[in-house]
């Protein structure tokens, strides 16, 4: 499952969470962005029983992703513990980058 999370809701859903975390930051006006959403909401189907997904718009969630030193999308981040560990950046962002990444910490 991927939990569209907000700027109200970030803290608690990645920063505050336990565990591994995979975010997704997209923008409804980035293509790649929105090329890449439905694979990473296949993969948090598969991927879900151990790892948490959240999506977050950083259209409407500026400070957030500026906090979280996001300067271009899309970025698919790992979390641990509320740390960033590890992301993919704009065109590393492939389907097959994302995916190992994710096994990574499956």
């Amino acid at each position: 499952m991927l939990i569209e999370a907000d700027r109200r809701t970030f803290e608690a859903e990645v920063l505050q969470a336990e565990g591994t975390v995979i975010v997704d930051y997209f923008s409804e006006s980035c293509v790649p962005c929105m090329a890449l959403k439905p694979h990473v909401e296949e993969l948090a189907k598969q991927y879900g029983d151990k790892l948490k997904f959240v999506a977050l718009d950083t259209a409407k969630a500026r400070r957030v992703a500026i906090g979280q030193k996001i300067l271009g999308i899309p970025v698919v981040a790992v979390y641990q513990n509320g740390e960033k560990v590890e992301e993919l950046v704009q065109d590393d962002c492939t389907v097959e980058a994302v995916e190992a990444l994710i096994k990574k910490y499956y």
